[in-house]
């Protein structure tokens, strides 16, 4: 695959709804989400919802006008592709995780996705090594990634600066991967 640079011409074409462009752009960024996804969710029909959520709320906002910097197009369907992909994490965490928390009369046999269990597991996962951060990574990641809170308000309640949470962020990562590492090893 080709990487090509948008322009503000491109851009104009896409918000008037120029068949040719919207064509080019359904399949030169369907191709990146697809590979993007592949390896984050286990089925083509999540991997498809995704796509499509991703590619109605870019549209949106260039039907709206409201794209300053057409250069960062790439940028910006990769942003949204990854808030849409957070959401349907949630989505599927807000089914309960134990035993325990689920109510009595709902035992009733279901079978279960091999996909919807390993994500189950996957976040499970997460939980454990996010126990074993140090609290600051932990808060840190919490905030920024899972709970997708404004950075500047980030900032503002934990005394930073956003270049210093920038960095804070990455030692963050640095030490989840570290501890994922060190637990499950380098399969």
């Amino acid at each position: 695959m080709q990487f090509i640079a948008f322009d503000a011409d491109y851009l104009e074409r896409l918000q008037r709804g120029d068949v040719h462009t919207e064509q080019h752009f359904a399949a030169y960024f369907g191709q990146l989400i697809v590979l993007k996804l592949r390896s984050r969710l286990g089925s083509m029909e999540a991997i498809e919802d995704v796509r499509q959520e991703t590619f109605v709320r870019v549209l949106t906002l260039v039907r709206a006008n409201e794209i300053r910097e057409p250069g960062r197009l790439g940028a910006l369907v990769n942003s949204v592709c990854n808030h849409v992909l957070l959401e349907h994490y949630r989505a599927k965490s807000r089914t309960p995780s134990s035993i325990d928390e689920m109510p009595e009369d709902s035992f009733v046999a279901t079978e279960t996705s091999g996909a919807e269990a390993e994500s189950r597991e996957a976040q499970l996962l997460v939980r454990r090594i996010l126990d074993e951060l140090p609290d600051r990574d932990r808060r840190l990641l919490q905030l920024v990634l899972l709970e997708e809170r404004d950075k500047d308000a980030v900032c503002a309640e934990l005394g930073l600066s956003r270049e210093y949470l920038r960095v804070l962020i990455h030692r963050a990562k640095q030490s989840f991967k570290l501890f994922y590492l060190k637990r499950f090893g380098e399969a």
